[in-house]
């Protein structure tokens, strides 16, 4: 037994065992990142619930009941024709504040929307005119979350102002909106303008729905960092440290409904478009992509420590690779743990140079030598400032982790390319060789 610990086979056995035992800290890690990511949704769905939930604006549209007898030839059942705008302009304003739960922030809005437009060359989708009941016509609008109204909400139509009530009167463009009962029997052949101010708070996103045959937005908001979503890209955006403002142009060739249908023949929901409004906050994925790094940085390091002792044969306990190999893992709750409070980089230069200096002094203090101390460390130097490099770097990543390790491995095979493994005993210290030389002469 004695033997094995200068064995050098023996002592790589050592070493695969401690990376693959250290892989059950590393993966538990991970499982603390998704927690922490998963406590911070929660907050921010918390705060939105009591605050307004994300924004969709769709319409206003016209909604026209007609009846027709049932399939028992007696029963009469009600029906509507959906009715689109030919024109539709929405120039909005979103001032956002941030609010907290706990550590986390919660970013919300509040929006100033100015809705004109007008109906016009209505198609009546093959519904007779007769069955169409235009004294019943409502003018409704979907919004999403109608805690987020701000104020009495109305309508300019027509010649005409009037107030909107809360619930719709059927699902076909809308789950949940406002309606408003409007007589069409005089507007029929006659272009029916509108405009609404809506004053909409709401957290997250706001977003729209090309329901006009020509639809255009203009949004302008002081927050610095969208995210355009939806089947539409702005035609024009500017963003800067100000804020951000976006302009969308739509036909209704750009969009998979017409002017006009019956009931839900047709869906909506996937035309929406707008804009989300990120918070800067990527730590946690950042982190979770170091810890996939964690394998491979305590393997390098090992492999420092294992190639110090055969070529300065040092003799290494396994004790002392797991210690080291637990400072590698502590690094990574330290930047979890840390990014939370500050901003991700100073999270990480705290966290990665208190690992480098306790790895470098441990290694200083085992291995007796301020040089290969310091060795150690400038290798962890490398180490930490390439995985910074990497995360920087969204598309290239995987690219550059691969050169890196295609780097080490050539590394390692030359610097073992002289190494005689058959005869090569890792650190068996040259004066006990000696001393039973001389005892064996004595003998």
């Amino acid at each position: 037994m004695s033997k094995l610990r200068y064995n050098s086979f023996f002592k790589v056995i050592i070493i695969g065992g401690l990376i693959l035992l250290l892989l059950i800290p590393a993966l538990l890690i991970r499982n603390l990142v998704d927690e922490r990511q998963g406590l911070r949704s929660s907050a921010v769905e918390e705060v939105s619930e009591k605050w307004a939930n994300w924004q969709t604006v769709r319409g206003p549209f016209l909604s026209i009941p007609y009846y027709e007898y049932g399939k028992d030839g007696k029963s009469i059942e009600t029906h509507y024709l959906n009715v689109m705008p030919e024109n539709l302009n929405v120039t909005g304003d979103v001032s956002t504040q941030k609010l907290h739960r706990g550590i986390y922030d919660v970013v919300v809005y509040h929006s100033n929307l100015n809705i004109s437009g007008d109906f016009g060359n209505v198609d009546f989708a093959g519904v007779p005119k007769e069955r169409l009941r235009f004294d019943r016509a409502l003018l409704c609008m979907g919004i999403s979350d109608l805690r987020g109204v701000e104020e009495q909400l109305n309508v300019h139509l027509g010649n005409e102002d009037c107030g909107f009530d809360a619930g719709l009167p059927n699902h076909n463009v809308a789950w949940t909106g406002v309606q408003s009962l409007v007589n069409l029997t005089d507007s029929l052949n006659d272009t029916l303008p509108f405009s609404i101010t809506l004053k909409l708070k709401g957290a997250g996103s706001i977003s729209f729905c090309p329901v006009g045959a020509n639809t255009e937005v203009h949004l302008t908001s002081d927050w610095n960092n969208p995210s355009f979503m939806g089947n539409f890209l702005p035609t024009e955006r500017n963003v800067d440290e100000n804020g951000f403002s976006a302009v969308w142009k739509m036909m209704h060739l750009n969009r998979n409904f017409p002017r006009s249908w019956k009931d839900d023949s047709y869906t909506v929901g996937n035309s929406d478009f707008g804009a989300t409004l990120l918070l800067p906050v990527d730590s946690y994925q950042k982190t979770e992509r170091c810890v996939k790094y964690s394998i491979l940085f305590t393997t390098i390091t090992f492999l420092v420590f294992f190639f110090v002792e055969i070529s300065r044969k040092k003799l290494l306990h396994p004790l002392h690779y797991l210690l080291v190999g637990a400072a590698l893992i502590v690094f990574y709750t330290l930047l979890l743990s840390i990014s939370e409070y500050v901003t991700f980089n100073l999270a990480y230069l705290i966290a990665s140079l208190s690992t480098i200096i306790l790895i470098t002094l441990y290694s200083k203090a085992v291995l007796k030598s301020w040089k290969l101390g310091l060795f150690v460390g400038g290798v962890l130097v490398i180490l930490y400032g390439y995985m910074f490099t990497i995360l920087q770097l969204q598309d290239y990543a995987l690219l550059a982790g691969s050169i890196f390790i295609f780097v080490v491995l050539c590394l390692v095979m030359y610097f073992s390319r002289k190494v005689d493994w058959y005869n090569q005993n890792s650190a068996e210290p040259k004066k006990e060789s000696e001393q039973k030389q001389v005892d064996t002469n004595v003998q």
